[in-house]
């Protein structure tokens, strides 16, 4: 069991210290130019950012055990849109990377040592959160004109969102099982997001 996660960790390692050269760019490095470019821009870009991906996975597990599981996500999902529209309206916000990954970083220690968090300090990590990682996300769309930024912020909504609810379904759906593991299963899911934080803060911080 200890050698199978080390595995996996050190492969993880391995998959975030490539994952910076392509966490930007769903559309070969092309600002997307319509409807669709757009639109498929937003539903990958969550995806191909592992430590975007990370985090929003994270947050579904740490929502999940929460009566407003399906809710809370929403607090990131909107912040993110409006951490976009900061981007591109030529607002900065200082040090977004590091704090990115600074994000996933304390979801995974959160993951991995459960504290008590109420659901208005848990929605505000989310939110401040989303800020910066909507802030992120915008670089790939800076400059394209309205109908692809449209879509490409609609597109971005619906996949986050998707990657938390879903995430909140099927751990109900295990609780409901009885799945003894499940604690344990969402403590190594958390150092998996802590290992991707970490690595990503180091890679920032080295430059």
């Amino acid at each position: 069991m200890f050698r199978s996660v080390t595995a996996a960790i050190v492969g993880l390692i391995g998959l975030v210290v490539t994952a910076p050269a392509f966490a930007h760019h769903a559309m070969d490095g092309r600002t997307p130019d319509s409807l669709a470019t757009g639109l498929i821009s937003g539903l990958a870009h969550p995806v191909i950012g592992l430590d975007h991906l990370a985090f929003i996975f994270a947050a579904g597990l740490l929502a999940a055990p929460r009566s407003r599981g399906l809710l809370l996500p929403l607090a990131f999902v909107i912040a993110s849109a409006l951490g976009s529209m900061l981007h591109l309206g030529g607002v900065s916000l200082p040090a977004g990377e590091l704090l990115v990954a600074g994000s996933v970083l304390l979801l995974g220690v959160l993951l991995v040592f459960p504290r008590q968090i109420n659901d208005g300090l848990f929605a505000a990590i989310l939110a401040l959160a989303g800020l910066f990682h909507g802030y992120a996300f915008a670089e790939s769309i800076f400059g394209a004109e309205q109908t692809p930024l449209v879509s490409y912020l609609a597109g971005l909504a619906v996949m986050e969102y998707a990657i938390a609810a879903g995430t909140v379904l099927i751990w109900r759906l295990l609780s409901r099982r009885n799945i003894a593991m499940l604690p344990q299963l969402s403590r190594l899911a958390g150092v998996g997001v802590a290992v991707v934080g970490a690595v990503f803060l180091a890679l920032n911080i080295a430059g």
